[in-house]
């Protein structure tokens, strides 16, 4: 038996290091965008005019309201893989009293943060 490789398992070498390969770098790309995602819905709810976020209570405004999901996703990334993810286990109630987040307008309709996340998601 020759121990020269054949064209045939050349191909079958180049087609494993191609699948190995692929497989690792969608990973991080499906991450990546995930996080663009998630970072979108923040500056989304930073942005918002004319609008205040409530929690608990108590109203904060919409920068305010920004730094605070940002804080709270860095503080439970493990469990954050997806932008409806982020929107379920962060954005949607508080963990300490399990109240909806709620999205106040100037006009006095209040929004679950949770749907109006989840609906704007679903345009990203």
């Amino acid at each position: 038996m020759s121990t020269a490789m054949t064209p045939k398992l050349i191909t079958q070498a180049l087609c494993l290091i191609c699948f190995f390969w692929s497989a690792s770098t969608a990973l991080p790309a499906a991450e990546a965008t995930e996080k663009a995602k998630i970072e979108a819905l923040i500056s989304h709810i930073q942005g918002l005019e004319n609008a205040s976020f409530v929690r608990n209570g108590s109203e904060y405004s919409a920068a305010n309201a920004a730094k605070f999901l940002r804080a709270k996703w860095e503080r439970h990334e493990k469990e954050v893989q997806t932008a409806a993810d982020f929107i379920a286990k962060v954005a949607s109630a508080s963990g300490t009293s399990g109240k909806a987040y709620l999205i106040r307008f100037k006009d006095g309709k209040e929004t679950p943060c949770g749907e109006y996340l989840t609906a704007l998601l679903k345009k990203l």
